[in-house]
């Protein structure tokens, strides 16, 4: 199985960027944890802070791999045009949240992506990847 796991701008900051909320693990080092989990899983990862970079990486990876997992970050709540990715491409996206997007400021509360995932995980910290992996290598609908 090929999963491609994309994440959205600042998130290259995690583990000292608002630790409070994001905490204190960078994303490389958790990747590695998850990465010796699941060795029978090809796990492949991109970050970008630029919109247009995203949608490109939607596109160039959502006919080939099994599955996506998408933290678009404060994307989520701006970009119509990452949705319209989704929604072009075959391979199913799952949403992320390593916050819980729902107890912080109203606008966070609106996802411009959600309607086009197969679902959203969030809230769960960086949990919330590998509940995602676990929803593809179990076949949720």
């Amino acid at each position: 199985m090929k999963i491609q796991i994309i994440n959205g701008p600042n998130l290259n900051l995690l583990g000292i960027r608002e630790t409070g909320i994001y905490g204190e693990t960078n994303f490389e080092s958790f990747l590695d944890q998850l990465k010796n989990e699941f060795p029978d899983v090809e796990i492949n990862f991109f970050q970008s802070n630029i919109e247009g970079e995203i949608i490109d990486k939607l596109h160039q990876t959502g006919f080939s791999v099994d599955g996506i997992i998408l933290n678009a970050a404060a994307y989520t709540h701006t970009s119509v045009a990452i949705g319209d990715a989704i929604k072009a491409i075959k391979t199913p996206v799952v949403e992320v949240h390593i916050s819980n997007i729902f107890s912080r400021e109203d606008f966070r509360h609106v996802s411009f992506i959600a309607p086009y995932c197969r679902g959203t995980i969030t809230g769960f910290g960086l949990q919330s990847y590998r509940l995602a992996l676990l929803s593809f290598l179990e076949g949720a609908l």
